[in-house]
């Protein structure tokens, strides 16, 4: 079994990773050769190797005083133009230019179509003299001056090239950083100019990604990559399907954190394994977290029956039908078992009943079945929760069950019932921005009161480039070819939250990491708790808002030591945090200070047992990094039955970087959070007249 063995940072002084890897596995490989088990170096920026181990070799490796952790390599997954009107990012806006051209963002993703307009590297000059990295794309893979860098890793016999043939990897990074593309859509669908949030920004591409998922070893032998190469910010729209419960064995989290040793900010997708709690899978306080929510263009269909009845719904086909109407048939259990047939499933419908007829499928996902039969299209039947719109291969519509039901009775009510799917349209959304149904939710189950996902971006219906070798639907029936596409998930947010680290750090360059982090989360714009369910759960601190988080006013700054102190009290013991950080990393004396709650994070989350009165204390500092001279008055909100205290008051700065310290303290009786997951959603808001720093003071109940 293929095993990450992570030994924490490199060693200084004369020190060789490879011969300390090969030397360390010849005492415990059995039966082999130390060739032929070691598979992977990390040698660059952090310490560490992928080696294939019996679990004895894996049990004796762990043991070892110099490593930290060996877990599986397992398999993450990929969280699958107008959006930055939405959220304030015009063209027009605040821009330095040359600062812009020097920033640049590393992808871990499924590599990149070099090719398309996205990525033209007209009007752009050399790579920044910082970058370090090289453009080893593969056989007829070239970078330019816009891509100044490429990488893949293989693990298999998979295709060895970082050139996208999946589309996932050019769609997050023309989100984030593409050039303006005037005159695109989706065939004719969402008409317009796609761009980039910092468009005169630098790419460089990591494949870590291909069709059977992104292997751990590889993301982070990306990780080692980037960070040595010099990028500015990582942005990673994967991870696994349910959380790790340890950082040590999440191979983004031990990237993230080293990346932010380095100054590099983490953007992480938070997971599409929505609504269900505790789905988040980005926890570590270190990464920024991104759900995803949607904009005020919505994409929609409308099915129309011969009765006249119109339904509208969520999703996306481009056909036009020649026909007015076309006969609608029922799905009806022809072969064995039954239940397939009733979905539509591939080789279960019956092709001289469904050819040329609109099926009506009961499941969310029954048009390649219903294509292979023959069928023009088909009418397919969501789950409870809302879904958003996806492409399909057919004309196709997917109803809500209370709609599916209108349309089975219209069909039992006459002899020859008849449908028209109608193309796809956009239109506006005024109820924007909501969050999405897929779109993980919170606690963070390793750390209950680090608050994940930190902010939500839009991840919906999201329009950018593509790989034109792969179909819009990635079915093997589909003979269509795209440029630019329409994507749905978390995948799609997260680049839209690197894009606004890549702005910020144009005009904050020497910021750290955690400084960037909370200026977006800090200045992001609030969401309706009463409105959304799981509330702070499913959206942190709010929509991001980036010309707001250019100019944050106060930051809650972070550094390695205080990431250290917060693995202390979570339970990691000193020997594994030295090799983490280095250096002779001592945890303190068990006190508040080491609890979850009182790292310095720019949300404040505490939980507390159900039923039960509780008293809660956060302390934070905040640095001045808005005007030399001014003074900060807190403001606190809520509509729950607590208290809330702050002390002191009011701040007041001489200088730009000066600190200064504060207690919030939440107080509330034994009714106010009375079963697992009742919730009390507050906020606290910094203020200096121009500045309004905004901190979500969430307190949930959960029965441990």
């Amino acid at each position: 079994m293929v095993y990450i063995v992570y030994m924490g940072s490199l060693p200084t002084g004369q020190y060789s990773p490879l011969s300390n890897h090969f030397s360390l596995l010849q005492e415990v490989v059995e039966g082999s050769s130390v060739e032929n088990s070691l598979l992977r170096s990390y040698k660059r920026s952090f310490n560490g190797f992928v080696a294939k181990l019996t679990d004895l070799e894996r049990q004796k490796l762990a043991s070892r005083k110099e490593v930290v952790s060996v877990f599986p390599s397992k398999t993450y997954h990929l969280h699958t133009t107008r959006s930055w009107d939405f959220i304030g990012l015009s063209g027009t806006v605040e821009r330095n230019a040359a600062a812009e051209s020097n920033v640049i963002v590393g992808f871990i993703d499924t590599g990149i179509w070099p090719e398309s307009e996205s990525f033209n590297d007209e009007g752009f000059g050399p790579p920044p003299k910082k970058w370090k990295g090289e453009c080893k794309g593969g056989k007829n893979f070239t970078c330019n001056n816009k891509i100044i860098g490429a990488r893949y890793y293989s693990t298999s016999n998979e295709s060895k090239t970082a050139r996208d043939d999946i589309g996932h990897g050019s769609h997050t990074a023309s989100t984030a950083a593409g050039n303006k593309v005037k005159d695109v859509s989706f065939y004719g669908i969402a008409h317009g100019t796609a761009r980039g949030g910092v468009p005169s920004a630098r790419i460089a591409a990591y494949r870590a990604c291909y069709s059977d998922g992104c292997e751990e070893a590889s993301i982070l032998a990306a990780f080692d990559d980037a960070i040595a190469d010099g990028v500015d910010i990582i942005s990673i729209s994967l991870g696994p399907n349910l959380p790790d419960a340890d950082f040590s064995h999440d191979a983004v989290a031990i990237g993230a954190f080293h990346a932010m040793e380095k100054g590099i900010l983490t953007s992480q997708s938070a997971g599409n394994s929505g609504p269900d709690k505790a789905t988040v899978g980005s926890i570590a306080p270190w990464i920024l977290s991104v759900a995803a929510s949607s904009t005020d263009r919505q994409i929609i269909d409308k099915v129309v029956l011969g009765n006249g009845k119109t339904l509208a719904v969520c999703i996306i086909h481009s056909y036009i039908f020649l026909n007015p109407f076309w006969s609608l048939y029922m799905s009806v259990p022809i072969y064995t078992p039954p239940i397939q047939s009733f979905f539509c499933s591939v080789g279960c419908l019956n092709s001289t009943l469904v050819k040329g007829k609109i099926v009506l499928c009961d499941k969310p996902q029954g048009d390649d079945g219903a294509s292979s039969a023959g069928a023009v299209g088909s009418i397919l039947k969501n789950e409870p929760f809302e879904y958003d719109a996806s492409i399909f291969l057919l004309p196709a519509s997917s109803l809500s069950v209370d709609r599916h039901v209108i349309v089975a009775s219209y069909i039992n009510s006459t002899k020859e019932p008849r449908a028209t799917i109608l193309k796809s349209e956009a239109v506006k959304d005024r109820n924007a921005p909501k969050i999405a149904s897929f779109s993980s939710r919170g606690p963070n189950i390793f750390a209950p009161e680090i608050l994940k996902p930190d902010v939500t971006a839009p991840g919906t219906e999201i329009l950018a480039a593509y790989s034109p070798i792969v179909s819009p639907t990635s079915s093997d029936e589909d003979k269509r070819h795209v440029k630019y596409s329409i994507l749905s998930g978390t995948s799609m947010a997260c680049p839209h939250a690197s894009g606004v680290a890549a702005y910020v750090k144009t005009f904050h360059p020497n910021w750290s990491a955690a400084a960037i982090k909370s200026a977006i989360m800090t200045t992001a714009s609030p969401m309706n708790a009463t409105k959304i369910l799981a509330a702070e759960l499913a959206y942190g601190s709010g929509q991001i808002n980036p010309t707001k988080a250019a100019h944050p006013g106060l930051v809650y700054d972070a550094s390695k030591e205080d990431y250290i102190k917060l693995l202390c009290g979570l339970g990691y013991d000193e020997k594994d945090l030295r090799l983490i950080s280095g250096d002779n990393s001592t945890c303190p004396k068990v006190s508040t200070k080491t609890l979850a709650r009182n790292l310095n994070y720019p949300s404040m989350t505490a939980m507390v047992k159900p039923s039960k009165s509780f008293n809660v204390t956060f302390h934070r500092t905040v640095t001045n990094v808005g005007f030399a001279n001014s003074t900060y008055k807190a403001t606190t909100f809520t509509k729950s039955k607590v208290k809330i205290v702050v002390e002191p008051e009011v701040l007041s700065f001489k200088s730009l970087y000066e600190k200064k310290s504060f207690v919030l303290s939440v107080t509330g009786g034994q009714r106010v959070l009375p079963t697992d997951y009742s919730m009390a959603s507050s906020s606290l808001v910094w203020s200096d007249g121009s500045h309004s720093v905004r901190s979500p003071v969430f307190v949930f109940a959960l029965l441990t």
